[in-house]
Order: structure tokens, then sequence, then C-alpha cells
């Protein structure tokens, strides 16, 4: 079956009735119904090569394009915002700290509240978009992102501050996953480039400029400002989607669609998140990685993941996450390129600022003036890149060129020095954004373009958790290689006459270990920034090794046709059941929609890859 996010070119199989037509006529027909009886009603392909409409597409309404541009101002903006409260807090942490004498258990909460709920709640938002439609729940995550946002603003406790991070998290979240799903209802597959450049260019741009802006806000104004910031914003994009978005409304009563959800799933997936950041936050800094919490938690955390998948294989009616979108080596490959690509983006954002405060000594405002190189390219590539691919239809050469750029690049970071060399940052950084840029989207459109369009919800939302992840895990495992390796210098820091303390807060990384590195007289310093250079260069071995990978993966995407026709495809329990049942495999319609589900070979256009 064509599985170009769009309307379909090939001729429709009793599975496509299944799959597309209405499941009320369907249950009524009787089971032993001859077979001629439901050929019959299989649509044909017209003369000009597009499909018939059937039960789940309908026609797609002429969109102005004063209003196009409105809805996409909206997303980008819930986008940035998203984004954005991802790691604005890391250089406000010492004020917020400061000013709640917060322990450093609760330092590490505050950033990892936020995460928890951002990467582990995103296919339940996914799942709910089926079921409710997009435009209602989208809204939803608006609404939780504001409250999570008014909630930190407000804080007059750590606690308080948590328990808004998680909510913030859990908007932010939805937020980014359904901005994508939403681009797909309403642009076709081919056209969706240039819709999500633009959005790839925010993410990216928000993301990296977060440290920066954290840091500047607390400086200048206040922390809370962080959070502030976000709500005439996210009212904005609220009032902007509510009165301009229009896509197919299901109307489903509220707990027919709660009932259709996942919940055992659901509370499983956050469970194994939960402990897996756990413990990795936890290894080597509150407590030693052979410890019995550390290893209970990641152990615990991978069964619950093995739990989780058999409940959706076996138990689940409606999946969040259909363990046939696993079937598929393209779509592998494409979850392999999201994983490594958002190890490396994330590092490059977080460890960069790091490397030019606490080794080059640069300010948070000057940090954030430095990485200019690097954001201004990955903001101007995602654009490019969008609008490539929406005029020529290319988009696998884009993800291998990017991928070998950045691990050129990459690789090129491990060389930067103890001191400033203007030409290394700015020239490393723009290769790096070179590579980077392009696969913010390519990746994602090509997962779109390897799925039917009763998946696209799922397979964007698979996407983004799986990067989403890996991007909480990197910036853990970067810091422990960091960690590792400046503990092999404590013998120097000691004979140079560095405290104790100054030497632990060098080791943990915290946000404070810039001005403790200031603090220290000139010969100090020079030893810890050598040390502290060492051990990046170290570090960016690593994600040399993992973009290497992820261009490995990229091999096994392969080429898919992405369509010109864009049809509105209609969300709902009537969808979805009649979705279950295609994929089903009962009988011959269900096995036959599951054998061309899990055919590599069938491209959008329904020819043959070459």
């Amino acid at each position: 079956m064509p599985e170009d996010g769009g309307v379909h070119t090939v001729e429709q199989t009793p599975a496509d009735q299944i799959q597309h037509g209405e499941p009320q006529n369907l249950s009524a027909s009787p089971s032993n119904s001859p077979p001629q009886d439901i050929n019959a009603t299989t649509d044909t392909l017209k003369q000009d090569g597009t499909a018939p409409k059937n039960g789940n597409n309908v026609a797609a309404p002429e969109r102005k394009k004063g209003s196009m541009a409105i809805i996409t101002v909206a997303l980008g903006m819930a986008t940035f915002l998203a984004a954005l409260d991802v790691a604005v807090v890391t250089t406000a942490l010492p004020n917020i700290t400061a000013e709640f004498e917060a322990s450093q258990t609760a330092y590490s909460w505050i950033g990892s509240a936020y995460l928890l709920t951002y990467s582990s709640i995103t296919p339940l938002w996914a799942k709910m978009s089926d079921v409710f439609g997009r435009k209602p729940i989208l809204l939803a995550a608006n609404v939780v992102f504001f409250v999570g946002s008014l909630i930190c603003a407000l804080s007059n406790s750590v606690g308080m501050l948590i328990a808004g991070r998680a909510i913030q998290g859990g908007g932010g979240g939805g937020l980014i996953v359904l901005v994508n799903i939403t681009l797909a209802d309403l642009v076709s597959l081919r056209e969706r480039g240039k819709y999500l450049g633009i959005i790839g260019m925010v993410w990216a741009t928000a993301s990296a400029a977060g440290p920066s802006i954290g840091g500047a806000l607390a400086e200048k104004v206040s922390w809370r400002w962080c959070f502030y910031i976000n709500l005439p914003c996210d009212g904005a994009a609220f009032l902007a989607l509510l009165f301009f978005l229009k896509v197919h409304n299901p109307r489903t009563k509220l707990w027919d669609g709660i009932r259709a959800i996942d919940w055992l799933g659901t509370f499983l997936i956050l469970g194994a998140v939960l402990m897996l950041l756990l413990g990795l936050q936890y290894g080597g800094v509150s407590y030693p990685w052979d410890s019995a919490i550390v290893i209970c938690l990641l152990v615990f955390a991978v069964v619950t993941f093995a739990i989780f998948f058999l409940v959706e294989w076996k138990v689940a009616k409606y999946p969040l996450i259909p363990l046939r979108l696993f079937k598929r080596r393209d779509r592998l490959a494409v979850l392999g390129v999201a994983s490594t690509h958002g190890f490396a983006f994330v590092a490059a954002a977080y460890f960069l600022p790091f490397y030019f405060q606490n080794v080059l000594g640069a300010t948070p405002i000057h940090s954030a003036v430095w990485f200019l190189p690097l954001a201004l390219v990955l903001a101007s590539l995602s654009i490019i890149t969008g609008t490539f691919i929406m005029k020529t239809g290319i988009y696998l050469e884009l993800i291998y060129i990017g991928l070998a750029l950045a691990t050129l690049g990459f690789g090129l970071l491990i060389d930067l020095p103890a001191y400033l060399s203007w030409p290394r940052i700015v020239i490393f950084q723009i290769i790096a954004g070179l590579g980077l840029g392009p696969n913010f989207q390519a990746p994602l459109i090509a997962m779109q373009s390897k799925v039917t369009p009763s998946d696209t919800a799922a397979g964007t939302a698979t996407f983004g958790f799986t990067r989403n992840l890996s991007s909480s895990m990197s910036v853990v495992i970067g810091g422990v290689i960091i960690q590792n390796r400046v503990q092999s210098h404590t013998a120097k820091f000691e004979a140079a006459g560095i405290s104790q303390s100054i030497i632990n807060q060098v080791i943990s990384g915290s946000s404070g270990s810039a001005s403790a590195i200031h603090s220290l007289t000139a010969s100090q310093r020079e030893v810890v920034r050598v040390a502290l250079a060492d051990s990046l260069s170290k570090m960016w071995i690593f994600y040399t090794c993992m973009l290497f990978l992820g261009l490995l993966f990229s091999f096994g995407i392969g080429r898919t046709t992405l369509s010109k026709k864009h049809e509105d495809y209609k969300t709902g329990l009537e969808t979805e059941e009649a979705n279950r049942l295609a994929n089903a495999g009962k009988g011959k319609n269900g096995e036959d929609a599951e054998k061309r589900d899990v055919d590599p070979e069938t491209t959008a256009a329904g020819s043959v890859k070459a």
C-alpha cells in the first residue's frame, strides 16, 4: 500500500476498503459474504493517476495564503516556546537554587521534571489527536503548557517549581509532536518540506539559544522571566490556532474517547522513561554507578520498556506505538538517524556554551554571541532544506550529505584548544551546522513518507519520542564522560592548590562551576581549563562516533516518491476501529494489508524501488 501521506496512487484492494471505508458499513456486512461482493466496491485508478476519495480521506479545503501564514506563525511560536524551555533554565539554575536554598537533588529535578514529561507523553498526545481530532488536542497542549509556565513563574517554593516544570514539559512535548502531525494534515508530503523547514529552523534556534537566553534573563532581570515570556506568546498562538486552524473534527464523545486511550501503555512508558532518566542522572552524582539504586533504576527501566512493547503488541486495542512501525528496515533506519542526530545536536547546544564559559571564560551573553555561527547556519539550512525538498522532492541525499558533514564537523571539535582560537570556533561550528541543519526535517519527511495516512500520527510520535529520549540522555552521557576525564586530573588540581570544594564543582560540571573557576588565580585557572579542554575533546570523540553510526543508518532508509496530492485525513473512533480491523490480520483482507505494510520494496508511487 502506498505510504506517501497524501493521496494514494495505486488501485485499492479490499484491505484498503477496510482501512479507508466507513466501518459501520463493513460491520453490517455478513461475515460469509462472497469475496466478489467485497471486491465489487474496489475503487479503481483514475486516468490522472490519482486515487478516488475514500471514507477516511476527504477533499482538502482551499486554504488562503494569509490563513496558512498565520497558522504557520502560531505553530512556529508554540514550537519555539516548547523547545526553548528544554534548556532555558540550565544557566539560570544557580540563581533559582540560591533563592530557594535548594538541595542538589532539587537542583537536578528542576531540569529533569521537564524532560521526563516532555519525552514520555509524546505518544499519548499523538493518540489523543487521532481519537479527538488534531485541533482540540493541540489547543489542550497549549493550555497545559501555559498553566505550567504560570506555575513556574509564580513559584514560592522549589517543590512548586518542580511541579510546574513537570506540567510545562507535558504540554511542551505535546506541542512539538502535534505541530508536526497537524502540518501533515494541512499540506501534501511534497509541500510539507517548506513548512517543516520553518518549524525545524524555529526548533533549532530555540534549542540552541535556550541556555544563553536563560542566563541573560537571570543575570539582567530575573529567572522568573524565563517563564513569564511564555505567557503572552503562548496565549497569542492559542488564539491564532483557535480562529484560523481548520482541520477535521470528529467530535468524539469525551467518555468514549477516554476509554479508547491505552492508559496502561501510557503509565508503563512514563515509568520506564522516569527510571531511565533518574538512573542516568543519579549515576556518578548522587550515587556511585555500581550502587544498588542506580543499577535497579536502569535494569527496571529496560524491563518496563519490554513490558510496554508487550502490552502494545498483545493488550492495547489502539496502541500508542504500533509494533508494525518496526517491521520495516527503512523505518528503523530513520529512527536510528533521528536518535543519533538528537544525541549530537543537543550536545552541541549544551557543551559548546559550556566550553565557552568554563574553558574560555566567556559570560553567558558573550557565549550566546560566540554560538551564533552554529545557530545561524542551522536556522538558514532548515529553511533552505525545506524549500529544496518542496521544489525537487529529493530528501535522501540531504540526509547523506548532512550526516557526513556533521561527522566531519564534530570530528573537528575534538581539536578545540584551551585558548581562544576564532578560526576554529567559527569554521568548526559552520561545518557542524551545515551537517546538522538538513537533518531536522528531512528524516521526519522520510518517516512520514513510509507510513500510511492512518499511521502518520503514530509514526511522527515514535520519531519524536526517539529523538526526545535521545536528547534527554545525551547531556547526561556527555557529562559522565567529562566527569570521568576531569577526575583523572584531580592530582594536578591539588598540586595547584585548588580547594576540594572547587574541585568537586569542576568535576560535577554544575552551572556554578564557571564562577568557581573565575575565582581562581590565573595559574590555577590555566590548570583547570586545560583539563576541561582535554575532557571535552574525549567527549566529542563519542559524539563523532554517534554521527558516523547515524550515517551508516541512513543507507538503509531508501527512496520514496513524495506525493504532491493532498487530502484531509479523517480522525475519530470510527477511523481508529477501521484501521484496527485493517491491521489485525483477520481473514484475507487483513493478511493482504499486513503483507503490503511490511513490504519494503513498495514506494509511495506504487512502483518498485530499483
